[in-house]
């Protein structure tokens, strides 16, 4: 039986280049966003901060496809207006946690208890995993938008924690960490990251694109470093290797 996975924040940027990817690895992929709707994809709408949302796309992916073997938590939000940590608004740090941090643990707790139970139902060939997408930010200061560094290091913490908890039923979670990647969030700050990676801010001297962190989220899909639950996968250009 065909594989199924589950991409959010899929509409487009890294989400669409990962769901894409995966499409091409023989995959059913369930694409899933905030929007209405896509066309030309098997699609169900999710706002993932809302858990009438999560428990709908949940059981939409059972009634369409039977089975989910691979979960990747790619839908998440930047800043809307990036401000100094002592300027910040509640409204903005409730929003991004709301969805990057929150929405993310309860996507792992919702499709994790799922995969649970269909592992009693003798499916063929079934080792599920989850994926979540971090950021070269959960590690990394950023004044202008705390709020962000915050909610991926908390996607980071959740990536551990579940890792954890799920090696008793055998699904193993992993973490990919983008590093500056050319998207749609990314084009408002182009001059400024252009001017970094010329000056060599990342030992790899170019943009990062959807398709560099697809591969790791195949790498992660592919059953080869199952032993390494936990495990985070960067795909930032050599940006975490500190330098002199």
């Amino acid at each position: 039986m065909q594989k199924v996975a589950v991409v959010t924040g899929s509409y487009q940027g890294i989400g669409r280049g990962i769901a894409d990817a995966l499409k091409s690895a023989g995959y059913k992929v369930v694409y899933s966003d905030v929007h209405d709707t896509m066309e030309g994809e098997l699609y169900c709408k999710c706002d993932i901060s809302k858990a009438a949302d999560r428990e709908n796309l949940a059981d939409f992916v059972e009634r369409e496809c039977g089975r989910i073997d691979l979960l990747v938590n790619n839908a998440g939000v930047a800043c809307k207006v990036r401000l100094d940590i002592l300027e910040t608004t509640e409204e903005s740090f409730d929003r991004v946690v709301g969805i990057n941090t929150k929405g993310t643990f309860f996507m792992c707790q919702t499709f994790a208890n799922r995969m649970i139970a269909e592992q009693s139902k003798g499916l063929n060939d079934y080792k599920p995993r989850i994926v979540n997408i971090a950021s070269n930010s959960s590690y990394t200061s950023s004044t202008s938008r705390g709020e962000y560094c915050i909610s991926k290091a908390g996607v980071s913490m959740i990536t551990t924690l579940f890792a954890d908890k799920l090696a008793e039923f055998g699904i193993p979670v992993f973490e990919v960490r983008p590093g500056i990647i050319k998207t749609p969030m990314t084009e408002v700050v182009s001059a400024k990251y252009d001017k970094l990676i010329a000056e060599g801010i990342t030992p790899i001297k170019r943009w990062g694109t959807p398709e560099d962190v697809a591969n790791c989220v195949l790498a992660a899909a592919s059953g080869l470093i199952d032993f390494g639950t936990g495990t985070v996968l960067n795909a930032d250009g050599g940006f975490h290797i500190r330098r002199l």
